[in-house]
């Protein structure tokens, strides 16, 4: 795994708030006693956060890339398996999907709730071959990567030629208006109510630190960037009130290699 401090500032999430942890190298241990405490209501939370809609908007940007019958979806950072889920729905096919998480009370109930394949690992470091599946995801978690070279240098090294990555995200929209609107019902409604609704404050504590993760993540064109740095080829982002984006990258065909 190469050290994410090697990295310039812009090109790496910047998830060390302060409030939250000081030490980088704590960053992995952290993140999964975070999402090992989180587990039993992450799937709520999620509910509250999207207003039901979550579900449908995976699954659309699923189908934009092309996922369907007949191919294989690496699912990273797959927590709970709600992206994961999306794509066996598009697959037909739960052994052609794979989950990746670092939580082993995630990977626990995306195995009672799928039944696909899990492993414990990190985005940085896949157990897995070279050139062995079609797609590469990620459903909101590059926020909580500590280094996107290496994690877009391994989804590439996993997909096959002319393989796909599908990047879902969340940002704090530059606007002024929008993003005072993201703040007060992301910053302060949210964790309210995930609270209300897991009847546990550590839901507050979990949907405040996301907001932060948000506020302080880096923008579009960045990750695009470095994206293309990493050897991805035809790199979009659509974005969706300046606050949801879906990045797509293609890992060349060898003769472009």
């Amino acid at each position: 795994m190469s050290n994410a401090e090697d990295r310039p500032g812009d090109a790496r999430t910047q998830l060390e708030v302060a409030a939250y942890y000081a030490d980088p190298v704590q960053r992995l241990a952290f993140m999964r006693a975070l999402f090992n405490r989180s587990a039993r209501y992450y799937d709520l939370v999620n509910l509250v956060v999207s207003l039901g809609s979550g579900a449908w908007y995976r699954r659309f940007c699923l189908r934009r890339s092309g996922v369907r019958p007949g191919v294989t979806v690496v699912d990273i950072a797959t927590g709970t398996g709600l992206l994961a889920r999306e794509a066996v729905t598009l697959t037909r096919d739960p052994a052609a999907v794979i989950g990746i998480d670092v939580s082993e009370a995630m990977l626990a109930i995306a195995q009672r709730n799928l039944g696909i394949a899990l492993i414990q690992a990190t985005a940085e470091a896949l157990p897995l071959a070279p050139n062995s599946t079609d797609f590469v995801t990620m459903g909101y978690a590059l926020r909580h990567v500590a280094d996107l070279h290496a994690a877009f240098a391994e989804a590439l090294r996993i997909l096959h030629p002319g393989g796909a990555m599908v990047l879902l995200e969340v940002s704090a929209p530059r606007n002024k208006i929008l993003r005072a609107v993201a703040a007060g019902f992301i910053g302060k409604l949210v964790p309210r109510l995930s609270q209300f609704f897991a009847r546990d404050a550590k839901a507050r504590l979990l949907m405040q630190y996301h907001w932060q993760t948000i506020l302080s993540y880096i923008p579009p064109d960045v990750v695009m960037n470095v994206m293309k740095d990493c050897g991805f080829e035809n790199v979009t982002c659509k974005s969706y009130l300046d606050l949801f984006h879906h990045y797509t990258g293609k890992k060349p065909p060898v003769e472009h290699q």
